[in-house]
């Protein structure tokens, strides 16, 4: 079999992984391939009729043909001037929720063409849908909610469904520059974000308590994308996922981090957050119907 064939081949029905566990990805696919991969996705949508379910269920079986992906950090840190990332064969927490979303929205736009999709991240990825240098990017995730709300994307339902104010001042980018490589190779950019994390922090934001979770549940959806608040300083979110109901109970399903592939967890939500004491609640962001 050549490798065209083999990439057609690879299996995408929902919850197939797309790794081998004894297999480096790369060895077998380069980034090129992305075309392909998405190519699956959109048939694996048809031959399921994805496009006649709610976009939260087709958030939540596009997110199942991702997992076994394997766990990536940093993908987005491209050298050069910042341009739309396309990597379908890894993804960090962000990376997922937005590619479920983005296929999703497609999906049901009856728009399935490759640069479909990336016309639609780049919707969902910058402000504004704009890229415009490094700081166009959604950096911190309540203004990613934020903007895609504007767009219409998305609607943040934390404070309808019990959520309760989140008061924190959020500056971890501008007061640690060294710690992304663009701001230190771009200076002029740290203003930038500092200007943007003064628009975040003029905003009310709520999240939902941990504690509070269990009360709530049935108040999520299948498919809403839940943004985990942290206890970390200055930062909004450390770490995101899709809302999954299996068997009468809320799950999330998450590219957890280095080391480990998308998996829904074995724990409820509400289990899982109370394990880790860094955690302090949940945003929720509910995807919307395509106008």
């Amino acid at each position: 079999m050549d490798r065209r064939s083999f990439l057609i081949s690879l299996p995408l029905a929902v919850g197939a992984p797309l790794f081998f566990r004894n297999t480096s990805w790369g060895d077998i696919i380069s980034q090129d391939d992305d075309t392909l991969i998405c190519t699956k996705k959109f048939e694996l949508a048809v031959s399921l009729g994805l496009r006649n379910k709610s976009i939260g269920d087709v958030v939540v079986e596009i997110g199942k043909s991702f997992l076994g992906v394997d766990y990536i950090a940093n993908l987005l840190e491209q050298p050069g001037a910042e341009q739309l990332v396309v990597n379908l064969r890894g993804l960090d927490c962000v990376l997922f929720c937005e590619n479920a979303l983005v296929f999703a929205r497609c999906v049901k736009k009856n728009k399935t063409t490759f640069d479909d999709y990336k016309a639609e991240l780049q919707h969902v990825r910058y402000r504004g849908g704009i890229i415009n240098q490094y700081p166009s990017r959604l950096h911190y995730f309540s203004d990613h909610i934020y903007d895609n709300e504007k767009k219409g994307v998305v609607k943040n339902v934390t404070k309808e469904i019990g959520g309760a104010p989140f008061r924190k001042t959020i500056n971890f980018m501008s007061t640690h520059p060294d710690s992304y490589i663009k701001l230190k190779e771009n200076p002029e950019f740290v203003n930038v974000i500092r200007k943007q994390e003064e628009a975040i922090n003029k905003r009310t934001m709520y999240h939902i308590p941990k504690g509070q979770v269990q009360k709530i549940a049935s108040k999520i959806h299948n498919g809403d994308i839940i943004a985990i608040t942290t206890d970390i300083e200055g930062m909004d979110v450390s770490h995101t996922g899709i809302a999954v109901w299996e068997n009468d109970s809320l799950r999330l399903m998450h590219a957890p981090l280095s080391g480990h592939r998308v998996q829904i967890t074995e724990k409820t939500l509400a289990d899982y957050l109370a394990a880790n004491k860094k955690q302090l609640g949940i945003m929720v962001a509910r995807p919307l119907e395509p106008a």
